[in-house]
């Protein structure tokens, strides 16, 4: 699977424009690195995870979208969903560096 869903990206930015999707990446990662914050430090709840799960969507972070819902299903059915933490962690510093690396290539930011 791909880290980022590239036609995702492309569709938004024939909807919002460029610089739009450059707003709304900036956006994305400042509230994302947050609510990852706060799940680097304590146990995840079904709440973060459906937060980043919505917002990865958007952006098309499949990979890391599908490990947040299963994360949220866990923790809605109480399971404990810490040992997913390491791996939710992972996939998003894979994903945010391959959003950040390609939103400059494709749009100069």
């Amino acid at each position: 699977m791909a880290a980022v869903d590239w036609c995702r990206v492309d569709d938004l930015a024939e909807e919002i424009g460029a610089d739009a999707v450059i707003e709304v990446v900036a956006m994305f990662l400042e509230e994302t690195d947050a609510v990852i914050a706060r799940l680097a430090a304590a146990a995840p709840t079904s709440d973060d995870f459906h937060f980043l799960k919505g917002s990865a969507l958007n952006l098309g972070l499949t990979d890391f979208a599908v490990l947040c819902q299963q994360g949220e299903a866990e923790t809605r059915r109480g399971v404990d969903a810490g040992g997913m933490r390491a791996e939710t962690l992972h996939c998003y510093d894979t994903a945010k560096s391959a959003l950040l690396t390609g939103i400059a290539a494709r749009f100069g930011a």
